[in-house]
């Protein structure tokens, strides 16, 4: 989307006001399909950060994360640019991937399409 959708941008302020990651949506960006629960900012950054720091091999790249030295969170304020899904999935055909859900930040002003909810795929 050229202009962000305003019911997104709101949407997404009021998981950052709310501090909760109980809301779940699915939106379309570059033709990826990303379902999964929406979570603030802050909240999301502490988690990526989390994951980093247990590797040996990228624990280096935490402080992006958490404002350390290399890193720094952008200026607060207006609107929300990005949603932030934690335990995502992108599906593709009858997978989800990861199976176990990712964390994914995404454009607003790229979404495509969106719904409320998330998607799973089950074998029947």
């Amino acid at each position: 989307m050229s202009n962000p959708d305003e019911l997104l941008v709101a949407l997404s302020a009021a998981v950052e006001s709310e501090r909760s990651n109980q809301m779940s949506l699915t939106v379309v960006v570059g033709g990826a399909v990303i379902t999964g629960r929406l979570a603030p900012e802050a909240v999301w950054r502490e988690r990526v950060a989390e994951v980093l720091k247990g590797s040996d091999r990228l624990g280096p790249f935490s402080d992006v994360f958490t404002g350390g030295p290399r890193g720094g969170r952008p200026g607060r304020g207006g609107d929300p640019t990005h949603l932030h899904f934690h335990l995502a999935r992108i599906l593709q055909g009858s997978l989800g991937i990861p199976e176990t859900g990712g964390m994914y930040r995404v454009a607003i002003k790229d979404v495509s399409a969106w719904t409320v909810g998330d998607f799973s795929y089950f074998d029947r």
